[in-house]
């Protein structure tokens, strides 16, 4: 019999239909008067309703009046059913469902996966115990900064000096620190083991208060919530990765082939390079999962040449590959680079997608693309398309994933379920980078710069026009090219007229994004072949163009680029083994903000070759690194601060299993507490067939507890706001279903102590009291053996009771996503 209450789809209209009588309901006693008349019956909408569009209902329905909704509003079912649709929506609806012997198979590969990317990425963190350690060196601090101590607070930096101790005469060094209520003062050596850097996720860098050295209670609850919002990132971070380690390819064969288009490659790889090829080659040929690699190196470095043999390796296998840039400039280059290499193939077909094609051309693409006609496909976001249809995709290069926007990386993040998946940046966003420090994301870096390669002169200073003069003249005098960048398109006529008047027989030209496709791409091949000495333009050309002969740039209103922004354009010069000058312009530094100046001051001390890694560290520190689906940035980190954010993040990795809880069959939990309501017959003449729909609803409750929240919700639109009898009943059902999610197995009281019999840890018990906010319900609970133990202050009588374990289950339930529950 189907449920009256549909589970999975609240677009249906819920009607009732009387087949068959069915069972006898165990949980509830239902008296059903037939000889009383129908009332009329009420529509009300409960406030956290999933709303359905052409939603039958009685024509004397009316919207709830103001005391309805505010009874409504505190009504605690609704409230958990908020937080069941805030915190599983999502997750539950694409979690990967697995035995627990499957389950232990794979979170050992993801622990191994951990170590790895730790070890590689983090090695220079590492402490003598094997863990990894983001304490401060006192010695590098500066009077001012903000510190953390791990079991004090935030505090502010003083100074070091030395100081008499307390039993003796003999001077110890001391690290003074500023609290809210007096100064503390440290040993080096005792502060070098306990403070850590703070700096938060956002301009703000200062702290919104300092703690408070006589009382550290505000400080362990900052504490406690950064610790549980970690355990929720390293949860969502397990299930997603683990969804990945559950797909399946076959590898890619080992051809000989391979070797012989490696060795056309005309420079010496260097080290870093010889391991990303080999870190790819394994990912295609040695693994059956597919491959999601970040390839990290300056603009330069050989990311390239990694990225055309994993297209060869796929492409050779008869598979096609899309390769994804973010502007048209970027992927024209692609195009060329890549039809370069693969002129000696001319079985290997290569297409080019862009708005510099006519309506023809495009459907011709699409055309090759779907019949197989095209083997390797370059374009911008364009090929994310629905009408991009592909014959057999293998393999995604994306190429500064950064630059495109939340919609394309979600597409992008889809693709990486059923292709491989590469991607290669010079500056990886923030939560590109922190997946890889976690190890959820393997991660090659290439820091090694070619042995031609020189370093580039940067010069930060205050806008000036025989500054800009002076700059274009040297260039010029020694045959090269410049770039001059601004911030916007407004702007770039002026400069035109300015440098036109004082270089009048140079050739000079504009360039940006919004210009026609042809003029764009005829300027663009002008300043390739030399013939325009001086290109205008926004920062359109911060990916992709790579001209030898264009060794200096000049960046004006620095201060409204990103950090990896300013390091991509800078990335422009340099290419050749000309010394390369950029040359950064802000307008008055009294006019930047705080995070301005320290975004100028990263840029400033990253002058070497291959820092984009080290930078991408710094950009994550200044403006955080959101949470690790990319939609906002995270309050938690600000709680205790970056640094020691990482190693409670690292240390919760390290010991994924110990918080692992184990959930129960719905129908082995025993709920002994003899609770029996009557419902209203009003009510049950209302519900028109109430022996059918108490059905459906422990139908729904032993399913799970999205669909019990959906059943709950379904009837309150339907007939409105259940009486107290009906409550207590769908109480009863969301204890039960609550327990068995949570690994309780029986409910019972004996006095004023409520006892629940669980397989619960420790430290799985300490996180769940740890994430509740009623300090009433946390304080308590205790565990004892087997057993969850509640000490009330008095006997409650029963419908209380059942009250009390409600709003109890519903705090400790609210843990769950914090848990691994496989």
């Amino acid at each position: 019999m189907a449920s009256p209450l549909p589970m999975s789809d609240t677009s249906t209209p819920f009607f009732p239909k009387l087949s068959s009588f069915p069972k006898i309901w165990s949980l509830f006693f239902v008296t059903y008067p037939l000889q009383f008349k129908y009332n009329k019956g009420r529509l009300v909408l409960a406030p956290h309703a999933v709303y359905t569009q052409n939603l039958s209902v009685p024509s004397h329905s009316r919207l709830p009046n103001k005391t309805e909704r505010v009874e409504l509003e505190n009504d605690s079912i609704s409230v958990l059913n908020e937080r069941i649709r805030r915190d599983f929506a999502k997750r539950e609806a694409s979690r990967t469902v697995m035995d627990s012997e499957e389950a232990d198979k794979y979170i050992q590969l993801v622990k191994e996966q951990q170590q790895r990317g730790l070890q590689k990425l983090k090695g220079d963190r590492e402490n003598k115990e094997g863990g990894f350690s983001y304490q401060v060196d006192p010695y590098t601090l500066r009077s001012g900064d903000y510190v953390v101590h791990k079991k004090v607070g935030i505090g502010r930096f003083v100074g070091i000096k030395f100081s008499a101790s307390k039993n003796s005469t003999e001077q110890v060094e001391y690290v003074f620190i500023e609290y809210a209520d007096g100064m503390a003062k440290l040993p080096v050596k005792q502060a070098a083991r306990m403070l850590y850097r703070y700096s938060l996720p956002n301009e703000n860098k200062r702290p919104r208060t300092l703690s408070k050295l006589n009382d550290t209670s505000a400080w362990e609850r900052r504490k406690i919530k950064g610790k549980v919002a970690i355990q929720k990132m390293v949860v969502d971070l397990m299930e997603l990765y683990l969804h990945r380690l559950k797909q399946r390819r076959p590898p890619y064969p080992k051809s000989p082939l391979m070797a012989k288009f490696a060795a056309q490659f005309p420079y010496e790889p260097t080290p870093d390079q010889k391991q990303a090829f080999i870190d790819v080659e394994r990912d295609l040929t040695e693994r059956e999962t597919p491959m999601d690699r970040l390839i990290c190196g300056d603009v330069g470095f050989g990311k390239t040449e990694v990225a055309l043999r994993a297209i060869f390796c796929v492409v050779s296998s008869g598979k096609q590959t899309m390769v994804l840039a973010p502007t048209i400039v970027l992927a024209k280059q692609h195009f060329d680079v890549i039809s370069e290499r693969f002129s000696s193939y001319p079985n290997i077909k290569i297409g080019l997608m862009s708005r510099f094609q006519t309506r023809a051309e495009k459907e011709e693409h699409l055309e090759r693309i779907k019949n197989g006609g095209l083997d390797i496909i370059v374009g911008t976001h364009s090929l994310l398309g629905n009408r991009v249809v592909y014959n057999n995709l293998g393999l995604l290069v994306v190429d500064e994933e950064q630059r495109f926007g939340v919609k394309q990386k979600e597409k992008i993040a889809s693709f990486k379920t059923s292709v491989d998946v590469l991607t290669l940046s010079a500056t990886p966003i923030p939560r590109t980078l922190y997946l890889a420090l976690t190890g959820f994301r393997d991660a090659s870096l290439i820091s090694t710069p070619p042995p031609e390669r020189v370093p580039i002169q940067s010069h930060l200073s205050s806008f000036s026009k025989d500054k800009v003069i002076s700059a274009i003249k040297y260039e010029l005098d020694r045959g090269g090219q410049v770039f001059y960048v601004l911030p916007r398109i407004k702007g770039l006529e002026e400069v035109m007229e300015f440098l036109e008047g004082s270089f009048p027989n140079v050739e000079i030209a504009i360039a940006h994004g919004k210009q026609y496709s042809k003029q764009l791409e005829d300027t663009m091949e002008k300043f390739a072949q030399g013939d325009i000495k001086i290109l205008i333009c926004t920062n359109i050309v911060e990916s992709g163009l790579d001209i030898q002969n264009a060794n200096t740039i000049i960046i004006q209103d620095v201060q409204q680029f990103g950090l990896a922004q300013l390091y991509q354009l800078r990335g422009r010069v340099g290419r050749a083994d000309k010394e390369a000058h950029a040359h950064l312009f802000y307008p008055d530094k009294s006019l930047l903000s705080d995070q301005a100046l320290e975004r100028l001051a990263s840029l400033e001390e990253c002058r070497e070759l291959g820092q984009g890694f080290q930078l991408a560290e710094r950009d994550m520190g200044i403006r955080g690194f959101g949470t690790i689906f990319g939609e906002q940035q995270t309050g938690d980190v600000g709680n205790v601060g970056i640094d020691l954010f990482f190693e409670m993040l690292f240390e919760s990795l390290s010991k994924v299993d110990d918080h692992r809880v184990v959930s129960v069959p719905y129908q082995s939990v025993q709920v002994d507490i003899n609770i029996n309501p009557h419902l209203p017959s009003d009510y049950i003449n209302h519900l028109e067939n109430p022996m059918e729909i108490l059905d459906a609803a422990e139908r729904a409750a032993e399913k799970d507890i999205w669909c019990l929240m959906q059943f709950t919700e379904n009837l309150r639109r339907q007939y409105g706001k259940e009486p107290y009898s009906m409550e207590i009943l769908l109480k009863k059902l969301y204890v039960k279903r609550m327990a068995a999610d949570i690994g309780v197995t029986r409910i019972y009281s004996t006095g004023k102590t409520v006892f629940m019999k669980a397989n619960i840890s420790k430290k799985v018990f300490g996180l769940m009291t740890e994430s509740m906010t009623s300090d009433l319900h946390r304080n308590s609970l205790i565990l004892e053996g087997d057993k969850v133990k509640a000490e009330l202050l008095l006997e409650l009588p029963k419908e209380q009771l059942l009250n009390w374990i409600f709003q109890c289950l519903a705090e400790l339930h609210a843990s769950l996503p914090a848990l691994i529950k496989y």
